[in-house]
């Protein structure tokens, strides 16, 4: 029990545990981790023949247009993507891409485009290998994901195991009281409302979609991540269209800062090359998931008896998250001159850049809408791979009592902020991707042979194989 005397030690206690874990975590994020990442999509990229150029319209194909399938499965090939989308499509696109440009300058956004590109190589293989080697709970759903193709494929116990547990608990923080707290944050600045009551709320609405797994988060992500997204993007476009004479500009600034020092007044003091590189890399990663092994445990649970075809599904949702809004976001911020406040005011650029574009209220409420709803579907999203993880550690037994943790972490979550918490699921978030990319560089080999084959079998039909 801890006596009053003792409670300024036991602050600066924590304090001191804090600024160690905020340490720990930029290391873990930095650039050894960033150049395995990249490094990864690159080998990928060349190992399948540039899938990500030479079949991305069929991906959209049969992302929108093909949905119907009997095959075996939880959900269809679009649930499976917009509850992947749902957990990446979060305040990184608004909020990281601010602090990339505050930062790296204009050019950390091509850098961005760069990583995101090469990741949808990455994601394509994940869920390629995420539904070759997914089987079946107790409960007779699917399971599958990294701890899955570890196991299965590389035969390695141990860093299946890692995954799972670093997996398990990254999920409360990156995807839940991060998130909880921000939809509060941002329904106190539009309505008033205390965060308790907003945590509240959002706990009970998160445990409804919660009770009909899989199922219920699928149905809901398929109807949030495609409002979300084109309000957002709509939103994006009247600014857009408000400033078109300043778009060639911005074009002009983030392939000029991408290659060279850049300088602006507004107490942005320069930015080196090397800068925008590790920015819009670090943010890239962090916004997409690419390569951190997350979106293939959603990838598993697609209806389809084809892992190409998901692995085609799959990697459009790298291409929407960042190379649509997170371009979106940085072109707005770039017209409307807003990121040249300063990486201090990098919370705030995105509600300034609104407002300059869209007056009156409604481009700061467009923000804040945004942030709310990418928010809650990135809740949804990440408690479904919780939870398979959990129930790969401790089995089908855990899955209610993680389900009841995860409500209950939402509510804490809106009411305070635990920067220790979250700076320990930065560091297991981070710590994710190392298991994940042993497995998808050791069984690269199957997944090149599965791509070859996969081209042989629609080469001469109507598509061409595109």
């Amino acid at each position: 029990m801890i006596h009053v005397g003792q409670i300024p030690a036991t602050l600066a206690t924590l304090a001191g545990l804090n600024q160690t874990l905020a340490r720990m975590s930029a290391f873990v994020w930095g650039l050894p981790l960033l150049i395995l990442l990249g490094g990864t999509g690159i080998f990928l990229t060349w190992r399948l023949r540039l899938i990500q150029a030479t079949c991305l319209g069929r991906g959209f194909r049969l992302a929108f247009l093909e949905r119907g399938s009997n095959a075996a499965g939880d959900i269809s090939r679009f649930q499976a993507l917009m509850t992947t989308s749902a957990a990446t499509i979060g305040t990184g696109n608004i909020v990281g891409v601010s602090t990339a440009i505050a930062i790296g300058g204009p050019g950390a956004l091509f850098w961005m485009w760069l990583i995101a590109f090469i990741g949808m190589a990455t994601k394509y293989t994940e869920a390629v290998l995420a539904v070759k080697f997914r089987t079946t709970d107790g409960a007779g759903e699917m399971i599958g994901g990294p701890m899955i193709y570890l196991e299965r494929g590389l035969g390695s116990k141990s860093l299946a195991g890692s995954f799972a547990l670093f997996g398990a608990v990254a999920a409360f923080g990156i995807g839940n009281m991060v998130q909880a707290n921000a939809v509060a944050e941002n329904v106190r600045q539009l309505c008033g409302v205390a965060p308790p009551l907003t945590g509240v709320a959002l706990a009970i609405l998160t445990g409804l979609v919660l009770l009909g797994g899989i199922k219920g988060i699928g149905k809901a992500a398929s109807v949030l991540v495609p409002f979300m997204a084109l309000l957002y993007v709509a939103g994006c476009l009247v600014i857009l269209a408000k400033f078109a004479d300043q778009v060639p500009a911005a074009f002009a600034a983030i392939f000029g800062g991408a290659f060279s020092t850049t300088a602006a007044s507004g107490g942005f003091a320069g930015a080196s090359i090397l800068l925008a590189v590790r920015m819009g890399v670090a943010r890239g990663v962090f916004s997409n998931e690419s390569g951190l092994g997350s979106s293939p445990i959603a990838a598993a649970a697609a209806k389809t008896d084809e892992p190409c075809e998901q692995g085609l599904v799959s990697m459009i949702d790298t291409f929407i998250d960042t190379l649509v809004i997170c371009t979106m976001t940085g072109l707005v911020l770039l017209v409307t001159g807003a990121w040249k406040a300063g990486a201090d005011a990098a919370g705030a650029m995105a509600q300034t850049a609104f407002s300059a574009g869209i007056p009156g209220g409604a481009g700061a409420a467009v923000v804040g809408i945004g942030i709310i709803f990418f928010a809650y579907s990135t809740i949804l999203g990440w408690a479904y791979y919780g939870q398979k993880c959990t129930e790969y550690l401790l089995g089908g037994r855990a899955i209610k009592p993680y389900r009841l943790l995860w409500v209950l972490a939402v509510a804490v979550g809106a009411g305070v902020k635990l920067p220790l918490v979250w700076n320990l699921a930065d560091i297991l978030n981070g710590l994710m991707a190392l298991p994940n990319l042993i497995g998808l560089l050791g069984l690269s080999g199957i997944a090149a042979a599965e791509t070859r084959r996969y081209r042989e079998s629609i080469k001469g039909t109507s598509e061409g194989g595109r």
